[in-house]
């Protein structure tokens, strides 16, 4: 290496302790009581989330319409629990809402009427009304066996038989004046001839004379012209007893049922809607128990099917039963179906028969959580047909409807009914990403003034010394709440460091506890492995990570061993013209893993420019090309300002065979195509990865820590020479959180990391030549990088163009 390639080497070299945050395991030592012992509840801890926090308690407190949350945040956060702890909370310092019920409309039974009762009388009322049933059964029919009612019974009945006996008696006298007999036979009327005071027979009067015949049937026909005069007003007689004794019954009904309802109504007088359906109840229960209870038939109903019956007319439904003691309800409904949040009208068969009615309202999620809080998932609302369009109209008018959303397009029934609309007081609070809210806000104009609160969960949470043992005191009350042994220090340290990789910051903690969550759960499983005794140390968390790299790491595997079985051309040693080894991140359902790619560059005169492969055969996507468009931007930046750059270049990621994206192989390529222009080699021990702009800066890329990683692999596969290693933006030092074996190797001077902050560094650390700088007089150092590349294309210019002279 020349003099400035040394100083150089050594600037941009990482110290170990620049590889990974720096923590220590002390920091948890006096952290150890659980939440339980602390807090004197079982109350789940949370870190972090203060923006989040501030925008619910807003949101929750405000009582305006409109005033609804959207839940931001990626899945793994804790916010769902968060939020229901907050609600839950919020609920038990707001009083139990109304219960509402739906009671039988007498008037137009396919219009279900609401009844609201206080919190906790709903079961009162239905106890109550269940007692009125029962002992209006045992009451009929025997109350008609009452003295009383029998004396008036016959009292009607023998005014009816006065008025048709006298009048039989008018037309009887008449008769025997002429020699004839009355008779009644079988409820019927009729007349007979007398001679010699005895009737005749049918035969005995076919045996007269024509004349003594004749005259005898024109008398009959007579009397009989006067019976029919007498017995003209037997109609109205008959309707007036009917009358009189349906109104006896009635009466008699009234007064044995008069005790009871005067007993519900002293149990409920407080209460304004009940004493109204009550009043309804006194209006038709007569007839009721007239029509269902006093059968005359041989085959009578049993009692249970007497009860039945009175039950589908006069037992409230109560839609959700409140406590008093435990405030407002709190709703989390996991399947938002249309049935399952609005509520339904349920069906049952009888005789083969399907019916409905008030009884069979069945209640949705926002019924259970009417006066309270109910929490939603954004895509699964989003994804049901309906659902959201309904769930704005009932937020935007305050009201839960119930029907059919597809009545419209389905074959009409019999019957259907139509109940009445329950006011809606509910704050709703919808979980879902970024990409879901901000859809909405662009194209729902109804979401914004219906959703007007955001509350946005941080993905990453500060690498505070407060936030780290708070984080701590989270792990280890998983442990006890799932009667794991206890974590140790060194554990609950590998624990927040892997949450410091995934959140790919030393100094940004992922807020996605569900990942930490599932290590410690495989840890635990190590740790049964191994006999199931003592703490839960570092060696378990250690072996849960081995195991999990194992499962999930055949992809990985199956690569590296391909690079070295030459199926796939990388070089870790020597060095080649126009070839550098870029680092690449390659994710696969949950495997994530590193690994080298080589990228190659020919050039030739021409003014085609450069041209990127992949993205002529269309396998790089935008953002790589944009990459290597900005390289022609670089070269033109760097070497036209005397001379137009004429240059036909190609640049291509070798063996890939997918879609690549992301510009972070764009330093690399740079890097190789400076070295085909000028034929300065590249040391292949070193891999680069880094994206660059036109003028030459290196920018951040993302999975660095992976890629250093896949590098490094395949270097331990191929055996460490410790020459090899990796080059970074500098920009990058502070998302390094490598694992021990990397650390172990760079610390033993056997892999090396460095950082870089122009391309100029990056050149001559794989060069080993200097990069160069421009003179006064706007040329470079013959020898050095800058000089050789703009020498060439001067030269290509000339090609193309022809010697000025």
């Amino acid at each position: 290496m020349t003099k400035t390639s040394t100083g150089l080497t050594e600037q941009t070299r990482l110290g170990v302790d620049e590889l990974t945050s720096s923590l220590s395991a002390s920091l948890f030592s006096h952290n150890k009581k659980t939440v339980s012992n602390v807090n004197g509840s079982n109350t789940q801890s949370f870190v972090g989330h203060e923006r989040a926090k501030e925008a619910l308690n807003f949101g929750l407190s405000m009582s305006a319409i409109g005033f609804n949350v959207f839940a931001m945040g990626e899945h793994g956060t804790g916010r769902q629990t968060l939020i229901k702890q907050m609600l839950n909370a919020l609920a038990k310092e707001k009083p139990a809402p109304d219960e509402w019920c739906y009671t039988n409309n007498f008037d137009e039974s396919h219009i279900p009427l609401t009844l609201s009762v206080r919190p906790g009388e709903g079961k009162a009322l239905l106890t109550s009304m269940n007692k009125f049933i029962d002992g209006l059964i045992s009451l009929f029919p025997d109350v008609f066996d009452n003295p009383g009612y029998q004396r008036k019974k016959s009292a009607i009945d023998r005014e009816f038989n006065q008025k048709y006996d006298q009048a039989i008696s008018v037309v009887e006298e008449i008769a025997l004046k002429e020699n004839v007999v009355l008779f009644e036979e079988n409820g019927e009327v009729g007349f007979s001839p007398l001679v010699d005071g005895k009737p005749l027979s049918e035969k005995e009067l076919a045996n007269l004379d024509d004349t003594a015949r004749a005259s005898f049937y024109q008398l009959i026909t007579e009397l009989e012209i006067v019976l029919t005069e007498q017995l003209l007003e037997l109609p109205q007689w008959k309707r007036l007893s009917f009358e009189q004794l349906k109104k006896l019954k009635n009466e008699t009904a009234e007064q044995a049922i008069k005790p009871y309802l005067t007993e519900l109504e002293k149990e409920f007088k407080n209460n304004a809607g009940v004493l109204k359906y009550l009043g309804t109840v006194k209006n038709h229960v007569v007839e009721a128990v007239l029509e269902i209870l006093i059968t005359e038939s041989d085959d009578a109903p049993t009692d249970r099917e007497l009860r039945k019956l009175m039950v589908e007319r006069f037992l409230p439904n109560l839609l959700v039963p409140r406590d008093l003691a435990q405030g407002a309800p709190v709703v989390y409904e996991q399947n938002p179906t249309y049935q399952n949040l609005f509520g339904h009208n349920d069906f049952a068969s009888f005789q083969g028969s399907s019916y409905t009615s008030y009884r069979l309202i069945r209640p949705g999620a926002l019924h259970k959580a009417n006066g309270g809080y109910i929490l939603l998932d954004a895509e699964k609302v989003l994804s049901q047909p309906m659902i959201w369009s309904r769930l704005k109209l009932a937020l935007k008018t305050q009201q839960i409807t119930i029907e059919n959303p597809y009545s419209e397009f389905s074959q009409p029934s019999g019957y259907s009914l139509q109940p009445e609309k329950i006011p809606l007081q509910v704050k709703v609070v919808l979980l879902g990403d970024a990409e879901i809210y901000y859809t909405l806000q662009d194209y729902d104009q109804e979401f914004t003034e219906l959703f007007r609160v955001l509350a946005d969960f941080d993905r990453h949470l500060d690498k505070t010394d407060d936030n780290l043992i708070a984080f701590g005191q989270l792990i280890r009350q998983r442990a006890e709440q799932y009667n794991y042994p206890p974590v140790s220090d060194d554990a609950v340290l590998e624990l927040v460091r892997y949450a410091l990789r995934r959140g790919e910051h030393k100094h940004k903690v992922s807020a996605n506890i569900v990942q930490v969550n599932d290590l410690l759960d495989e840890a635990n499983y190590c740790w049964q492995q191994q006999g199931g005794e003592g703490l839960l140390t570092a060696e378990h968390i250690a072996l849960a990570q081995a195991a999990k790299k194992r499962r999930v790491g055949r992809l990985s595997e199956t690569w590296l061993s391909e690079i070295k079985e030459q199926q796939v051309l990388i070089n870790t040693e020597g060095k080649f013209v126009g070839k550098v080894n870029g680092l690449t991140v390659l994710e696969i359902g949950d495997s994530v893993f590193g690994t080298p790619a080589r990228i190659t560059a020919t050039v030739y005169a021409g003014s085609e420019g450069v041209t990127d492969i992949e993205r002529e055969v269309d396998l790089g996507k935008s953002i790589h090309s944009k990459g290597v468009l900005l390289l022609t931007g670089y070269l033109g930046h760097k070497y036209g300002q005397t001379f137009p750059v004429s240059i036909s270049a190609n640049i291509a990621i070798e063996q890939s065979y997918g879609h690549i994206d992301g510009d972070s192989a764009s330093m690399a390529e740079l890097c190789a195509l400076i070295s085909a222009i000028t034929l300065l080699p590249i040391d292949q021990s070193l891999a680069i990865t880094g994206s660059i702009n036109q003028h030459g800066e290196v920018q951040s890329i993302g999975g660095v820590n992976e890629k250093i990683e896949g590098f490094f692999q395949l270097c331990l596969d191929k055996g460490l020479t410790g020459k090899q290693g990796v080059i970074i933006p500098k920009t990058n030092v502070i998302n390094l959180m490598l694992n021990d074996e990397v650390i172990d190797a760079v610390s033993r001077g056997e892999f090396v990391i460095h950082a870089v902050e122009t391309i100029d560094q990056a050149l001559e650390l794989l060069m080993n030549v200097d990069a160069g700088k421009m003179s006064k007089t706007g040329r470079y150092p013959r020898k050095s990088i800058h000089g050789l590349a703009l020498v060439k294309l001067e030269n290509f210019a000339d090609i193309l163009n022809g010697d000025e002279e």
